[in-house]
């Protein structure tokens, strides 16, 4: 795992469908930038998302 911590200061799961499961993607601002996160297992930003919020560190907002 890299050393190095991404500064995450917003995290919004993406607007799911009545067919969907679960979310797809998370909206996050990730240092300073805003991108859409997939819900991937093998997406590097997805793996700190969840080891931020293990950590309690961050949570993730319901959609709108």
């Amino acid at each position: 795992m890299e050393d190095e911590t991404m500064n995450i200061t917003s995290a919004v799961f993406a607007a799911m469908t009545e067919e969907d499961e679960k979310p797809s993607s998370i909206r996050v601002v990730i240092d300073g930038v805003s991108m859409s996160v997939p819900t991937d297992p093998l997406n590097r930003h997805y793996k700190e998302i969840l080891r931020q919020t293990e950590a309690k560190t961050l949570v993730i907002a319901d959609a709108e």
